[in-house]
């Protein structure tokens, strides 16, 4: 089966941007301004999806979108839902490949891209190689570079790793740096990044979780989960990252195996994710136990209506540190570290570390009655409205100096 066969429904994003009129016509003709947009991973498809639909529907700009491949079956599925139209591949994906022949082949690749196209503004997304790729391609050519969920520090360069040194290089490359919350600006503004170039948008994510539910399609294979875990305590559990694997990944799935078993209301839920250290994790921990539910990747669509449904979040992501906060949903972050931490200042999160024996205390904790979790619902989301992408596309388009888009923006308010 291929990409184009696979019925993935579309989701836009509200409010749509009317940026152009018709006194305008002739001015916005002759000032539009062309956006490259990088992308290669499905976390950077699903933040920038809001913020690519703004920028397609504004007559001010001509955009380009290129997706390095970075990763390839969980990538796909998340254009099509999001309707991203798709302009360069460079598929870079290849069996075993290490970080720098990522980097390396996102720099040949795009090279020729950037020379045919000749871009206004490089806009990329987050922590991975190819946005950092992307912002040292960009800074070769003197390319101007947008950087979206700029400011994000663990303090620890190889916690996360790579991405934390990623972001460091990537805010020393871009031009502008759209931050998602005040504490990731004040950490650019504490590196000397210019305060002029720095502006704080939310973060997009809560955009694209919003269209998600605004569908409340529940497919037939969650439904019937639900519907057979239903009076049960959901703990809906995802976790991938590469300072997880191992003897740490075993150790965590033990303690949440035993909680499990000790509690005959409690189910957990493990969408596994494709890498096979996780998968074999996973078979030979979880694999045939009593109310523990092993599930392929989900589409995202699916993977949100899991969390909503949740009774508790257990990950080791940094997407759902933030998708949890916009649910209402406890979080425990199995991390040593996090360059989230509003969802844990919030009251939303807790921060486990990498001690098995704190993670299941935790989980005892959070089983007795009277406990922080109880408070998350009425918590307020740190993360934002569901207008970063609107936000940052103001933004852009004041920074091109685009009168008339600027003027539009404002007439839709």
């Amino acid at each position: 089966m291929s990409v184009s066969d696979l019925n993935y429904p579309q989701l836009s994003f509200t409010p749509k941007l009317d940026l152009a009129s018709s006194e305008t016509a002739s001015e916005t003709a002759s000032a539009r301004k062309k956006v490259l947009t990088l992308f290669g991973t499905r976390p950077e498809v699903i933040k920038l999806a809001p913020v690519i639909q703004q920028l397609e529907s504004s007559s001010c700009l001509k955009t380009v979108n290129v997706t390095s491949a970075q990763h390839t079956d969980l990538l796909y599925p998340f254009v099509n839902l999001f309707d991203i139209r798709v302009d360069y591949d460079l598929k870079v994906m290849r069996q075993g490949q290490t970080i720098s022949q990522v980097c390396a082949r996102v720099l040949e690749l795009l090279d020729p891209i950037l020379d045919g196209e000749r871009p206004d503004l490089i806009l990329i997304q987050g922590d991975t190689t190819t946005a950092m790729a992307g912002a040292l391609a960009g800074f070769h050519r003197r390319i101007p570079v947008g950087h979206v969920e700029a400011g994000l520090r663990s303090g620890n360069d190889y916690s996360p790793y790579p991405e934390e040194m990623n972001r460091k290089l990537i805010s020393r490359l871009a031009t502008y740096h759209f931050a998602a919350t005040a504490r990731n600006r004040d950490a650019l503004l504490a590196e000397r990044v210019p305060a002029a170039n720095v502006f704080l948008t939310g973060n997009p994510v809560v955009d694209a979780l919003q269209a998600v539910l605004r569908r409340s399609v529940v497919s037939q294979d969650i439904q019937q989960l639900l519907a057979t875990t239903a009076g049960c305590k959901r703990i809906v559990l995802t976790t991938h990252r590469r300072e997880s694997l191992g003897s740490r990944m075993t150790q965590n799935l033990i303690a949440l195996s035993e909680f499990v078993r000790r509690h005959e209301d409690v189910v957990l839920i493990f969408p596994v994710h494709p890498n096979p250290n996780v998968v074999r994790s996973a078979d030979e921990i979880c694999k045939g136990q009593p109310r523990i539910r092993l599930l392929p990747p989900l589409r995202y669509e699916a993977f949100i209506m899991l969390l909503e449904n949740s009774w508790l979040i257990v990950s080791d992501s940094g997407g759902v540190q933030e998708e949890a906060p916009s649910l209402h949903k406890p979080l425990l972050i199995i991390r040593e570290n996090t360059e989230r931490p509003e969802a844990v200042e919030a009251g939303i999160a807790r921060l486990v570390g990498g001690r098995p024996e704190r993670l299941a205390a935790m989980l005892e904790e959070v089983y007795r009655e009277g406990t922080w979790i109880e408070k998350v619902k009425s918590i307020e989301n740190p993360f934002g409205r569901g207008d970063a992408g609107e936000q940052i596309v103001k933004l852009i388009g004041s920074l091109f100096g685009l009168s008339a888009m600027q003027s539009a923006v404002e007439r839709s308010k």
